[in-house]
């Protein structure tokens, strides 16, 4: 049995966790400890004791972000529940804004945390895209790891656009209605291309694999 202060802890370790996923996707990585302790009501040393530095607290929301994002993305590719799970994510898209800033916050920093968060992020899509080739709802790859790394690059790019710089604000107001518009606009194209493929035979495909296999002189 946990104690009332134990469960106030936890309650304040979350408060502080969102706050400072609102904060990151609004005002970027660099947004000082001091203003993620104001969003949610603490003081910045209160932050320091939870999370033990800044850098503490970036990694519990960076693991706290890429897991929510492994479980939407398994649901939508569990053969049980696939449809009315993807169904849910549109309709309620705009609750995702936030995530998907942070997202995007974290990889145009750059350099070597940028680079971290996107191999977890490759991993992580590696491994439900292997969970969905076991359950029958995604065709195994030749290349899994690097098919992996294709999806994430496809998307992040295209999102990428239409972000504000790293040091820009961005408005979390409004950016949930660009999200809905940037995903009606571009979602059914997209899954049109993963259902039914771009390309009507495997020449291409085919041509690409021998050149790969063929011996350097020949």
């Amino acid at each position: 049995m946990h104690s009332t202060a134990a469960g106030d802890d936890l309650t304040t370790r979350a408060r502080i966790r969102d706050a400072a996923i609102r904060c990151i996707a609004a005002y970027g990585v660099g947004v000082p400890l001091r203003t993620i302790a104001a969003e949610c009501g603490v003081s910045a040393s209160l932050i320091v004791h939870h999370f033990g530095s800044r850098a503490g607290l970036k990694e519990h929301c960076d693991r706290y972000v890429l897991d929510g994002i492994r479980q939407a993305k398994s649901a939508v590719l569990d053969p049980k529940v696939g449809p009315a799970a993807l169904n849910d994510q549109m309709e309620h898209i705009e609750n995702y804004a936030t995530t998907v800033a942070y997202l995007f916050r974290t990889l145009r920093t750059g350099g070597a945390p940028a680079a971290d968060f996107l191999d977890r992020l490759v991993a992580d899509t590696e491994a439900y895209l292997e969970e969905a080739v076991a359950a029958g709802t995604v065709r195994p790859s030749r290349f899994p790891s690097e098919r992996a790394r294709a999806l994430i690059s496809f998307s992040v790019g295209a999102v990428l656009m239409d972000l504000p710089g790293p040091d820009e604000y961005l408005d979390l107001e409004t950016f949930p209605a660009r999200l809905r518009a940037y995903t009606e606009r571009l979602a059914l194209p997209m899954l049109e291309l993963y259902t039914e493929p771009l390309l009507t035979d495997s020449t291409l495909l085919d041509a690409c694999l021998a050149a790969r296999e063929a011996p350097p002189d020949s």
